[in-house]
């Protein structure tokens, strides 16, 4: 790992970094996530067989894939793409038919059935494979709410079945990652292995500790979910070997006052129900904690048990850079030693960023716009080349705030208008989340309610890889407004500034690592109202920008700001030398 320094993690094919995941979205190996947290745990992968690290990624394969659609089709022509509804569908996929390997079977086990069948399958890329778990009663990702027997169930399945995958694959973890608390149960059944295998849990608590990573990205506990007594019970006890991890386990759970007593696992049916978050006890076995940017470190606020607050480690998440930059422009950035062939920034690559001139920037977004207009056109939208085009492209909940640039229709249209401008939102609003649909359903009314507006605005439904990807190349101005304090990282706004787009920002994510005056368009304001005054200031800013030589200076501050942050082989160095500690 001659990329990384001062690094004494060893790794090796035998013993990789393990990498467990809820979720995973990576439509190249036919698995379809939710979201950000897919994307990235994709990205992750695909930096590590880059840069030859061996790395394992284990997740489950959700039999029933997830897709949002219109219910009313719209009429061919631009004018009526936002008169429709949506609703969800689901797609049977098996992992059969995407390259993977069947290399064996086990079981997991839960109070109402002590067989269940879960199959493994292995896909190996380079340095790197997929472990996936399956079950056909898994149904889809992210099924019943967060603290559901369900769900709870998946992760149970994921943690100890996938645990026995690494066995079967001939594996051994030298460390493990745990994205998010549904990944406690890795730990969890790790515990239980070396126990079983003679290690005094003591000990085996210093050991799992000293090589487990949980990654949060939920910035308030609060926000994670809870099980009570009686599942663990009901779901988890069963899969446990030893007696003494079972009753360290569920010693961990508060009485009805919140304090933490010891449980006699014997007369389970007569303690309290109070419930516990998995984050509480994800946090007892993971000796490192990160977030996922500066802010989100420092702000996240979990305490351990004793009411002790939690330190997390800074690594902001990273995208991969070979993926997510057109492959024309990523040749321009190599071309002129900006990167290396690690995809990190040169030394020297602030030296060299004035050579990125007009010529060369319209000349790649041009390119990009082409690529757009495609992938546009297949959805019966149609914009013109010259045009403009600003984007909305990230998951529809409350915080990121997808109805902040419609709060003032004319303010809005009038800026479209003189620009010869488009707006383009694509989201997925979660199952269930009927406050964000019906936010969703007003802005779809302002715009069908204004001629112009109708011909310029469009919401992309079903969003995936594929339409990321064009609106990351072909768009010129990506919009991200999260309330501050609320994004953990964000990484849409990475890859539009890797594709030569403009960012108009909050302070907020991975974008407040950067402190630079003018690394961005920095929406601000003490209160909504002035935050929109000024996200239209930094709309219309930036059409000036567009039109004018300009644009080339201020490319190159955003990218001197950010390049370093950026990089995907940056956020594995940076994990891997956290570990190293």
């Amino acid at each position: 790992m001659a990329w990384v320094d001062n690094s004494d993690l060893r790794l090796t094919p035998e013993r990789p970094y393990t990498y467990f995941t809820m979720e995973l979205y990576d439509q190249s190996n036919g698995i379809r996530g939710g979201g950000g947290l897919g994307v990235l745990a994709a990205d992750t992968r695909r930096v590590a067989e880059q840069l030859d690290v061996p790395f394992v990624l284990l997740t489950p394969f959700y039999p029933l894939e997830q897709h949002q659609i219109r219910k009313t089709e719209a009429a061919s022509n631009s004018d009526s793409v936002m008169d429709f509804e949506l609703e969800n569908v689901f797609l049977k996929v098996h992992p059969s038919t995407n390259g993977f390997e069947h290399i064996g079977d086990t079981h997991v086990a839960t109070k109402f059935d002590d067989h269940i069948k879960i199959e493994i399958w292995q896909k190996k890329m380079g340095s790197t494979q997929l472990l996936t778990i399956y079950d056909p009663n898994f149904r889809e990702l992210y099924a019943d709410e967060g603290n559901s027997n369900h769900r709870l169930y998946q992760e149970v399945a994921m943690g100890f079945a996938g645990t026995e995958a690494l066995k079967i694959a001939g594996l051994q973890s030298n460390v493990i990652q745990l994205n998010e608390t549904a990944c406690f149960f890795a730990a969890l059944a790790r515990l239980d292995d070396l126990v079983s295998n003679g290690m005094h849990i003591f000990e085996a608590l210093k050991y799992v500790r000293d090589h487990t990573l949980y990654t949060n990205h939920t910035l308030v506990q609060a926000a994670e979910a809870s099980f009570t007594r009686t599942q663990f019970a009901e779901f988890v006890l069963p899969n446990i070997k030893s007696k003494s991890v079972a009753r360290w386990t569920m010693a961990q759970f508060p009485d009805s006052d919140g304090h933490v007593k010891y449980a006699d696992t014997d007369k389970l049916t007569t303690q309290t129900e109070a419930p516990l978050q998995l984050s509480s006890i994800t946090l007892e076995l993971s000796g490192r904690k990160s977030g996922v940017s500066k802010l989100h470190a420092k702000v996240a606020n979990y305490h351990d048990l004793d009411g002790n607050k939690i330190h997390f480690d800074a690594v902001t998440n990273g995208i991969d850079v070979a993926t997510w930059t057109m492959p024309e422009t990523l040749k321009l950035y190599h071309d002129m030693d900006l990167l290396t062939k690690y995809n990190l920034p040169s030394h020297d690559y602030l030296d060299k960023l004035p050579e990125l001139n007009n010529e060369k920037i319209w000349a790649q977004k041009k390119i990009g716009r082409e690529l757009l207009i495609k992938a546009l056109a297949d959805r019966q939208i149609h914009i013109p080349e010259d045009a403009i085009v600003f984007n909305f492209k990230r998951r529809f909940v409350d915080y990121k705030r997808p109805w902040l640039a419609f709060t003032d229709p004319e303010r809005l249209r009038k800026i479209l208008v003189a620009s010869n401008a488009y707006y383009i939102l694509a989201g997925r609003v979660h199952t269930g989340d009927t406050s964000m649909m019906d936010r969703l359903n007003k802005i779809i009314d302002i715009v069908n309610s204004d001629e112009e507006l109708k011909k310029r605005v469009f919401y992309l439904a079903d969003y995936d890889e594929k339409t990321a990807y064009a609106l990351s190349v072909g768009s010129d101005v990506a919009i991200n407004n999260p309330i501050v304090g609320l994004e953990a990282c964000g990484t849409s706004w990475e890859k539009d500034i890797m594709n030569l787009q403009i960012l108009i920002s909050t302070e907020d994510g991975g974008v407040a690592d950067i402190t630079t005056p003018g690394a961005y368009m920095k929406i601000e304001g003490s209160d909504e109202a002035a935050e929109v005054q000024s996200l239209y200031q930094h709309m219309e800013h930036s059409c000036h920008l567009l039109r004018t030589e300009e644009l080339a200076g201020y490319l190159q501050g955003q990218i001197a700001a950010y390049l370093p942050t950026i990089s995907g082989a940056r956020m594995l160095r940076d994990y891997i030398q956290l570990l190293s500690k």
